[in-house]
């Protein structure tokens, strides 16, 4: 059965997130068979705009047989062809609606580290990501549900509501917030397992407010490179490569993770960790301000930006917010910080603007509230 709910959705995809014009190149990613019926909406829209998507059907069952058995050079020639592809693309839709996000789970890490550093790095970390505009989404399959644990009728409901939320109000709102950030030069952070300092001074801010991904709602920066020192540890789990990671702690010196745990997976953890020399250095810091998105469901485009969240990302800097780390990878790992998930505080240049998840300021909280920014 169609859903109403879907050209909603691809209409705002084209015409907020990527502003497809006509003329342009449209890059479209489908993965998985239930994001089938968007696609086709997204293919249809962008058509009758005059633009001309070129479009590919994508599955992590199709990429494992892949991964598991390609070799450098293979891994490099389809880094050739999708680049060229990228290149020709002025903007760039991946629709992610897998049925088995762990089908990648018992591939040997060596050959999913080639594939991050032989394939998506220069395709996607450096030519798609700065240098088209560019939208990713996760779609509200069963295995998506499951994963939320609830049921996919009540699934469907919450995304739709999410996905569909007012962002240009939601931009309006992040201005404060934006200005602040640009302003601070140290952050204390502290909480259960917690107690972390370092530097944003000089490092530019970046809104994240529909443009690049749905749902959307971050502010993000990223550390001075060498400022981090202390300890962390992250209360929301985290799905990477097929291996699911929980309450990973790293200890910090001098901006370097020297120290790094997970109640499971240590050894993977620490593999990823050594992929390369920016790996085990921090490329983003961002606050998660979305009202509608308020416990995990191990999905990083969703629990990133949990209301009274923020996330401390290893490996690669965004050119927005450059702070000099390159790496292979671009792990977002969220701590919450509201009541009813320990509690916590933050601080700016020794001000409080941040405790159990809820700014100090008065006037920022109600701008992030789900009234103000109830859907369209």
């Amino acid at each position: 059965m169609k859903d109403p709910r879907n050209e909603v959705l691809a209409k705002q995809l084209l015409d907020y997130s990527i502003k497809l014009q006509k003329g342009e190149v449209l890059y479209l990613e489908i993965k998985g068979k239930d994001t089938l019926e968007l696609g086709k909406h997204i293919i249809k829209l962008a058509t009758e705009k005059g633009a001309t998507p070129f479009w590919y059907y994508n599955d992590e069952s199709l990429i494992r047989q892949w991964v598991a058995n390609a070799g450098d050079d293979q891994f490099k020639k389809q880094a050739e062809l999708h680049m060229e592809l990228m290149k020709r693309a002025d903007a760039y839709i991946g629709l992610r609606g897998s049925d088995n996000p762990f089908d990648l789970a018992d591939i040997d890490s060596k050959q999913t580290e080639k594939n991050n550093t032989l394939f998506y790095k220069p395709v996607h970390l450096e030519q798609r990501v700065k240098k088209t505009r560019w939208v990713v989404l996760r779609y509200p399959n069963n295995a998506m549900a499951q994963l939320a644990e609830t049921s996919q009728e009540r699934f469907e409901k919450f995304y739709f509501d999410v996905c569909c939320a007012d962002y240009a109000k939601m931009s309006k709102a992040q201005d404060k917030l934006f200005d602040l950030m640009m302003a601070t030069d140290k952050v204390h952070i502290k909480g259960q397992g917690t107690d972390l300092t370092f530097s944003i001074k000089g490092i530019k801010c970046e809104k994240c407010d529909g443009h690049r991904n749905i749902p959307d709602g971050e502010v993000y920066t990223a550390p001075v490179r060498d400022s981090i020192n202390g300890t962390i540890t992250y209360n929301t789990p985290s799905l990477h490569n097929g291996a699911l990671y929980n309450n990973i702690s790293f200890t910090f010196e001098n901006g370097k993770i020297i120290k790094a745990t997970a109640d499971a997976f240590e050894d993977k953890l620490n593999k990823v960790l050594d992929t390369d020399e920016g790996s085990r250095y921090i490329g983003e810091f961002a606050i998660g301000v979305n009202p509608f998105i308020m416990h995990p469901m191990k999905d990083t485009l969703f629990d990133e930006k949990i209301s009274g969240s923020f996330h401390l990302t290893p490996g690669q800097c965004y050119d927005e917010a450059p702070n000099g780390n390159d790496s292979a990878i671009h792990w977002d790992l969220v701590l919450i910080q509201r009541k009813d998930y320990g509690g916590g505080e933050m601080w700016f240049d020794d001000k409080l603007i941040r405790k159990d998840g809820i700014f100090t300021d008065n006037e920022m909280e109600k701008s992030f509230s789900k009234e103000n920014l109830k859907g369209i």
